[in-house]
């Protein structure tokens, strides 16, 4: 899985995605990331990007592009 990122709501997509293909909820990824349930849940639906989106708008300014890969599917693991 590859994921191009312009947006908050993207990076958050991709998190949902790969929690999805790991068989985890929310609860087991607010645990893991030391994060609850509800914020894992705003996290995935773009709810608490302001910052990020800043952020990301500047790197596509500057010209970059923002991608996130799944290390596992590269490899065919």
């Amino acid at each position: 899985m590859t994921i191009d990122v312009r947006t908050g709501a993207d990076l958050g997509r991709a998190i949902a995605e790969l929690r999805k293909r790991r068989r985890m909820t929310q609860h087991d990824l607010g645990e893991l990331a030391g994060l609850s349930q509800g914020y894992i849940s705003k996290i995935e639906s773009g709810r608490t990007v302001t910052l990020l989106e800043h952020e990301l708008r500047i790197l596509r300014r500057l010209g970059a592009t923002i991608t996130i890969s799944n290390p596992d599917e590269r490899s065919g693991a």
